[in-house]
């Protein structure tokens, strides 16, 4: 249950922040809001590290280099959502990136990347897709 609850919080939080960030961008520029996100995100992040001590930058040499491009990953992420919201719009443009990032999701879970286990493909999985995009479409008819 405390997945679910926080998984919806993120989705409440990525909708604001992608149109916050466009807002921002409108004024600003792409780069400034981009490092301003970053930039704020790294402080409390570093705040909370502080405060919590969970964690171990020892550790950080057995990590796989590979996952060490998350911050890389951040700048694009928050580049595609500020121009996909604002060039399509805040619904259409998150719809179309849940649509991704669960196909996305789905490619790892059933081929095991990244250390995930495997998770066989089934009908349901393909089903509930299917309806997602459906959804995306019908959504989109006018």
């Amino acid at each position: 249950m405390l997945g679910i609850i926080y998984a919806v919080i993120a989705g409440v939080v990525v909708a604001c922040q992608s149109i916050f960030n466009v807002r921002i961008s409108e004024r600003a520029g792409f780069w400034f809001t981009n490092t301003w996100v970053h930039g704020t995100g790294f402080l409390l992040s570093l705040i909370l590290f502080w405060i919590l001590k969970d964690g171990s930058l020892g550790k950080l040499e057995s990590i796989n280099k590979m996952y060490l491009l998350t911050g890389c990953m951040g700048v694009l992420i928050v580049y595609s959502v500020m121009h996909s919201v604002g060039s399509i719009g805040p619904v259409y443009a998150i719809a179309i990136l849940l649509i991704a990032q669960l196909l996305a999701a789905l490619a790892i879970d059933t081929l095991g990347w990244f250390g995930v286990e495997r998770v066989a493909l089934s009908a349901n999985r393909i089903i509930g897709i299917g309806v997602m995009i459906a959804g995306v479409i019908i959504f989109k008819l006018k």
